[in-house]
């Protein structure tokens, strides 16, 4: 049986973004990257803070079925790589009707291209 998951490796709902005025506030305030299968939309936080993602796809990218495996891949891009960013942020992460049909791997790519450009991932020396 595995052992207690690291921190920085969990994605509790605490973590994420809910709330309709979360989303309005960071798209109105923040910054915002197009990439890829992607469009990302952040906000910095205070100190102290974890950051939080939330995730928007429309039903211009697919039915049902293609929209919850697009939010699993976002998510999932999102959760290995949150220790990896050098400031905490909430972040809005939407899928772009490309990302139909990628594997993982791809979409993590565009993931971390985004967050290079964006200048959120720490330097790796």
């Amino acid at each position: 049986m595995a052992g207690p998951r690291p921190d920085c490796l969990r994605l509790p709902r605490s973590r994420r973004l809910q709330q309709g005025r979360e989303f309005s506030r960071i798209k109105a305030g923040g910054a915002r990257l197009v990439c890829g299968c992607l469009i990302a939309n952040w906000q910095p936080v205070g100190p102290g803070s974890h950051s939080r993602i939330g995730i928007i796809t429309s039903k211009r990218i697919g039915n049902a079925v293609i929209r919850s495996r697009a939010r699993r891949l976002l998510r999932e891009a999102f959760r290995l790589h949150q220790c990896d960013l050098n400031q905490a942020v909430e972040l809005i992460l939407i899928a772009r009707a490309s990302i139909n049909g990628k594997p993982r791997s791809e979409v993590e790519r565009d993931f971390l291209r985004a967050m290079r450009q964006a200048r959120l991932l720490k330097e790796i020396a």
